[in-house]
Order: structure tokens, then C-alpha cells, then sequence
């Protein structure tokens, strides 16, 4: 198992549920740099690939390698539909997760971490990451044994504070029992999610290799918290600034203007103190050109996390047509990518890309009919009589404040999770006939983009992004 100052200088980003699909970690991989699998919502992955049939056996195929066959077997029986759902079918649900999952569930989320690892993994030598969201608390434990049970090289965890990550590693490494903390809104006492490694790994005999644990950081403040006490701290750090897609830290200041949040700089990352942690970094956000690389590497970096080009390649998840208007906005320069405040469910700005006949349309999003049937950015809190219950701001405004939420928060907001589904071709069509609209997002500076396209007019694969990364 390599160390984290013995990583690559490029890091493909996890973005989004199979945006960083198993196909693009693999690419990146095989062309010497650090592919990484998106962490999200995996199981739902899973689980709806094989209702569609899983065209080339690819699912099965891993499913075949995992150490406890009556295990992959019953997902199998559950959830594979041979030659896929009739048109206009919906998915079956997978049910949420919660702190107390039933056996079915956790086994879902194992199988789909390691579904994703081992195929990003497969047929050569190459590293592998994952790329987990630490807001999805409920999902860590079994995502994450799932990646290591198929020898995942690398793990990077953003979209909070992941302190509890290295320990996690650690317990599961070892095949012992982790309790895993939740945060639960008004609760005052611990609340844990367990999972027992030898309960769900079969044949596998422990320990096997921990990887190195990448914290992804949009400030200095952060990393030092988590660099001075030896029992939280990463193997080192991805240094996220403004301009990265998807969820980002919010600005020091908030200020909304035209419906956008707006970032200063005493937002941006002070790489020099970083630096001074003395812990392997790269840097991400408008990093992802020759001259990103080579200003980072001056900066004392490693690398560059490269997150747009990557999700704009031939080799990544999103659906072409949504792929092909993207790169037509970049090429004419009308693609606007903004950081809305209000989208995401969890508060926190996400950024989100102007095309047609998706939720950047307002219209379309106040249009839809609020349903929160996935849960993965729900908020959990305690109930008066002491259980856990669980919120989302995207759900209908009246069970939200009856779960004691504030109305206030629901304005505005999108289905994030059905919404990014939708853009890697795995959304939901509902009963009545309706269908998700997509959410697209990505980063917010496309000049690397440009630069390619000015190389590669008809698009561009992985291979070609790591190729002009390295060796312009």
C-alpha cells in the first residue's frame, strides 16, 4: 500500500452518484494518475443497474469476486431484472438508511462499494480512490467496507469534518467492530451506527491493508484542527477552493447577488499555511490546466485534484446528451454555472449548471412535486420521545416543519439526490408517468475546458486530459 506523498500528481475527482463511475477511475488509473470512484449512494447504484439489467455483466461480474456469495446472491435475486425494466417501469426502492439499518440495507451499501472498487480496479495495477461525502454519515461505515474488502488504494472524504474517518479505517482494517458516530440534531447524547466487518466479509481474513485517508479542506482552519491531534489526522489533504462543483464550504461573508453566492478572497485557501502542516496536499478548484498543476507543485503541492474535465470526458457517467450541451455552452461561451445558495437540502452552496429541462430552470423546480424518496442529504434529529427521526428541506414543507423544521429552510430548494441520478441516466419515473428533471453541476471555472476543447473540438477521453495534464 502506497503512502500519501507516494500518490500521483493528478487526482481524478469523485464527483457526484457514477458521475466518477467505475469506467472513468479506471481510465485515469490505467494512465498512471489517481482515479477515483464517487462514494455516493452506491447502493442505489447497485441496485437499480441491475433492474436495468446490468448490459455487459459488469455488476454480476464483480458480484461473483465478493468473499461472501450467499451475500451477493440474495442482491441479485432482490434486484436484477434480466433484459431490464419495461419502458416507463419505475425502480423498485432500496429503502433510506438510517442509524439503525436493517441487514438487507447494510449489506447493500457493502456490496455497492465494492461493486465500484472492483471494477475501477480490474485488469490492472493502476490506484483507485473513493471519494466519500461526510454528510452522509449513515452510509460511511458499509460504503467504506465495501472498498476495502476490493482493495481500494486511496480514500478522500469532503462536505464536513472528517474526523472520524481515520479510526473507521482503522477498526475496519482490522475486522473489528466500529461504532461510528451520527450527528443527530438536538440530541445530547452519542448516537452510533455499528457494524461488525466479519458480519459482512465472508471468507476475507483480517487485517487487510488500510489505505491512506485524504481530508478535503476549503480552509487552512480546518486542516490545522485536524492535522494537530495524531488520533483525526489524514494521511494529507485536497485543498478545495471556490470555483470546485458540487457542495462547497459556504463564504466567511455571506452575500447573495443575482441569485448567486458570491465568494471574497479571504475565502480561498492559504496554501502556504497548509503547507507548513507538513502533511502531502494537492489543490482543487480551477486547478485543472498544465499551468494549475505547475503553480500548485510551486506551491509545495503534490498536485492538482481535477474535477470538470474529468466529468466532461467521454469516460465519465453523465449522459451524452447532457455531455454534448455542456460542451456546446463551454464552446459558444453561454454555459453559466452558478453556486446557488438554496438547491441543496443541507444548507450548504452547491453548484449548479445552467441547461435546459433541468432543475437550474426555477420554474421547473418549484414545479415539481416535493417528494424526498431517497434520503441521503436528510438531516436526522431527535424526536421529543428520544428517537431518531429524519428531515429534508426538500421534502413537502408541511412534514417538514411537523418534524420541527423551519418552513423557511424548504424555500427554494431542489431533490438533489433524484436529481443527480437523473444525469447519469438512473433516474426515476414515477407511477403516474412523471420524470425526475435532472440537476447538473460542475465546477465554475471552464477554462480548462476551453483549452481542450480548442484541442479536441468533438470531446476528449480521460486519457486525453491526463496526457495534456503531464506532459504539457
Amino acid at each position: 500500500m502506497r503512502s500519501a506523498a507516494q500518490l500521483p500528481p493528478v487526482i481524478q475527482g469523485g464527483m457526484g452518484a457514477a458521475v466518477s463511475s467505475w469506467r472513468l477511475a479506471s481510465a485515469v488509473a490505467r494512465a498512471g494518475q489517481l482515479g477515483v470512484v464517487s462514494g455516493v449512494a452506491l447502493d442505489l447504484v447497485l441496485a437499480r443497474r441491475l433492474q436495468d439489467g446490468d448490459a455487459g455483466g459488469h455488476a454480476r461480474r464483480a458480484l461473483a469476486a465478493f468473499p461472501d456469495q450467499d451475500m451477493a446472491q440474495r442482491a441479485i435475486h432482490r434486484h436484477f431484472r434480466e433484459g431490464g425494466r419495461a419502458l416507463g417501469t419505475p425502480y423498485a426502492p432500496i429503502g433510506q438508511l438510517t442509524v439503525d439499518p436493517p441487514r438487507r440495507s447494510t449489506e447493500l451499501v457493502v456490496l455497492g462499494g465494492f461493486v465500484e472498487t472492483w471494477l475501477a480496479k480490474e485488469g490492472h495495477d493502476g490506484i483507485v480512490g473513493i471519494n466519500c461525502l461526510e454528510k452522509i454519515q449513515v452510509s460511511t461505515p458499509g460504503t467504506l467496507l465495501g472498498a476495502l474488502l476490493a482493495g481500494i488504494d486511496v480514500v478522500l472524504m469532503g462536505a464536513g469534518v472528517p474526523r472520524e474517518i481515520p479510526r473507521a479505517l482503522d477498526l475496519l482494517a482490522a475486522g473489528e467492530r466500529l461504532d461510528f458516530p451520527i450527528d443527530v440534531e438536538g440530541s445530547d447524547e452519542p448516537v452510533t451506527l455499528t457494524v461488525d466487518p466479519r458480519d459482512f466479509a465472508g471468507t476475507t481474513v483480517f487485517p487487510i491493508p488500510r489505505p491512506p485517508f485524504l481530508a478535503i479542506v476549503s480552509a487552512h482552519v480546518l486542516a490545522a484542527f485536524l492535522a494537530r491531534d495524531e488520533l483525526i489526522r489524514p494521511d494529507g489533504f485536497v485543498v478545495e477552493a471556490s470555483p470546485a462543483g458540487g457542495h462547497n464550504a459556504p463564504p466567511r461573508r455571506p452575500v447573495i447577488e443575482d441569485g448567486e453566492m458570491v465568494f471574497g478572497p479571504r475565502d480561498e485557501p492559504d496554501l502556504a499555511k497548509i503547507a507548513a502542516l507538513g502533511l502531502p496536499f494537492w489543490v482543487a478548484g480551477a486547478a485543472g490546466t498544465p499551468q494549475a498543476l505547475r503553480d500548485a507543485q510551486a506551491a509545495g503541492a503534490v498536485g492538482v485534484q481535477v474535477g470538470t474535465v474529468f466529468a466532461l470526458s467521454s469516460d465519465s457517467g453523465l449522459r451524452d446528451d447532457i455531455r454534448t450541451e455542456l460542451l456546446d455552452g463551454i464552446r459558444d461561451g453561454s454555459l453559466r454555472v452558478r453556486t446557488d445558495p438554496l438547491a441543496s437540502p443541507t444548507g450548504f452552496p452547491f453548484k449548479v449548471a445552467d441547461v435546459d429541462g433541468t432543475v437550474s430552470d426555477l420554474a421547473l423546480r418549484a414545479d415539481r412535486a416535493r417528494l424526498c424518496d431517497l434520503g441521503f442529504l436528510r438531516t436526522p434529529y431527535q424526536r421529543p420521545d428520544g428517537s431518531v427521526g429524519y428531515r429534508c428541506a426538500s421534502e413537502p414543507v408541511d412534514e417538514y416543519v411537523r418534524k420541527g423544521g423551519d418552513a423557511d429552510n424548504t424555500a427554494g430548494r431542489a431533490c438533489v439526490c433524484n436529481g443527480l441520478t437523473v444525469s447519469v441516466g438512473l433516474g426515476q419515473t414515477r407511477k403516474d408517468g412523471f420524470v425526475e428533471p435532472a440537476i447538473v453541476t460542475l465546477g465554475s471555472d471552464t477554462t480548462a475546458a476551453a483549452q481542450l476543447l480548442e484541442r479536441y473540438p468533438s470531446g476528449w477521453s480521460a486519457t486525453d486530459v491526463v496526457d495534456w495534464l503531464v506532459s504539457s
